[in-house]
C-alpha cells in the first residue's frame, strides 16, 4: 500500500462504541457513536462503519480496539478478544475482535479502554514525553492502565486497578456497589457509588452534598493512588472520566495523596502539582489510543505507519 495511510479506531465502551478513522487528534476524518446494546447488533454496526470506510477508498492499514473489560488481551490464548466476567449484562464471553477482523480483513490491535486512553495521553496528551505513567479513569467504573519504560505493563490478562482494596473512611458504612467485591475502590468511589450514596449523579450535586462527596471521593482515590505510587512508581498519574470533573476534586486528591504518602520516600516529584494531572484529551483519549493500537498492529504485520514508527 503506497501513499497516505490511515487507521481505524474503536473505543468499545459499556455505554457506547466510538468508531473513527484517522491518524491523530488533528486528523479524524470520520467519527460515529453507536449505543452499546447486545453484542451482535453493536458489533455489526461497528463492523459496518469500517466496511463503509474501506468501501469509499479510505487507506486503512489496521484497526485498533480499546475495549471495556475484563477482556482477554493475550494473543495465543483460546479466549483472545473475548470479554471475561464483565458486569455488563449479556456481554460475558462476547467476542469483540472476531467480528471486526472478519469484516475488514486487516490487522487488529487490542487492549483495554484504559490502556488505550493511557496510550493516547502518552502520545498527545497529559503524559506526553514521559515513559512511566498511569492513566486512571473514574466514571461508571474505575480502571487504570500503566505504561513503564514506554511499554504497556502486561498482565493475566491485564491490570484491574479499580478492584484494589482501600481502607474504609471513618464512619463510612456504605456496602459498596461492586458486584464482585462490594467495597473495593470501584465499589466505594465510582460514579454509581456516588449516585447510590447521594441519590443523584455526581454532576447533579451541589452545596454541602457536593462538598461532602468530594471530600469522601478524594480520600478513597488518594488511598488507591498511594497503592499505585508505591507499586509502579510512575512519573505522573493522569486522571480521566466523568467523576473527575467534580469541582475541586483533583486539587483535593492531590492534597490527600501528599498527606497519605507522609513524606515517603521524599522525592520532590511526588509533591508537585502536576504529579496528579487531569486528562488532556477528554472523551477522545480512548479512541485516540485505539489509533496507537492500530499503528502497533500495522507494525507487527510488517507495515510502516505514517511518518515511520
Amino acid at each position: 500500500m503506497n501513499g497516505r495511510r490511515t487507521f481505524g479506531a474503536l473505543e468499545a465502551g459499556g455505554t457506547k462504541f466510538v468508531c473513527a478513522i484517522g491518524t491523530g487528534p488533528d486528523d479524524l476524518s470520520a467519527i460515529e457513536r453507536v449505543p452499546t446494546a447486545n453484542p451482535a447488533s453493536t458489533l455489526e454496526r461497528a463492523a459496518a462503519f469500517f466496511r463503509a470506510a474501506l468501501g469509499r477508498g479510505e487507506p486503512v492499514a489496521a484497526v485498533g480496539i480499546a475495549a471495556f473489560g475484563p477482556i482477554e488481551t493475550r494473543r495465543g490464548q483460546p479466549g483472545y478478544g473475548r470479554l471475561l466476567a464483565t458486569p455488563k449484562p449479556g456481554w460475558t464471553g462476547a467476542d469483540v475482535v472476531g467480528p471486526i477482523a472478519a469484516a475488514i480483513g486487516l490487522p487488529v490491535g487490542l487492549d483495554t479502554d484504559v490502556v488505550g486512553a493511557a496510550l493516547g495521553e502518552g502520545r498527545w496528551g497529559a503524559a506526553r514525553g514521559l515513559d512511566a505513567f498511569v492513566y486512571v479513569t473514574v466514571g461508571t467504573g474505575i480502571g487504570g492502565g500503566a505504561i513503564v519504560d514506554g511499554r504497556v505493563v502486561p498482565g493475566v490478562p491485564h491490570a484491574e486497578m479499580g478492584h484494589q482494596s482501600v481502607a474504609r473512611q471513618p464512619g463510612d458504612t456504605f456496602a459498596g456497589v461492586c458486584p464482585f467485591h462490594g467495597d473495593c475502590l470501584e465499589g466505594l468511589a465510582s460514579g454509581p457509588a456516588i449516585a447510590a450514596r447521594t441519590g443523584r449523579p455526581a454532576e447533579a450535586l451541589s452545596g454541602s452534598v457536593l462538598a461532602g462527596a468530594v471530600e469522601l471521593e478524594a480520600a478513597y482515590l488518594a488511598d488507591g493512588l498511594r497503592n499505585i505510587v508505591y507499586t509502579i512508581s510512575p512519573q505522573r498519574i493522569v486522571l480521566g472520566g466523568g467523576v473527575v470533573a467534580m469541582p475541586g476534586l483533583i486539587e483535593r486528591v492531590r492534597e490527600r495523596l501528599r498527606d497519605s504518602l507522609g513524606g515517603y520516600p521524599g522525592t520532590p516529584e511526588l509533591g508537585a502539582d502536576d504529579f496528579v494531572a487531569p486528562a488532556a484529551l477528554g472523551a477522545m483519549a480512548g479512541v485516540l489510543g485505539a489509533i496507537v493500537l492500530a499503528e502497533r498492529a500495522a507494525l507487527e504485520a510488517g507495515l510502516s505507519p505514517p511518518g515511520g514508527p
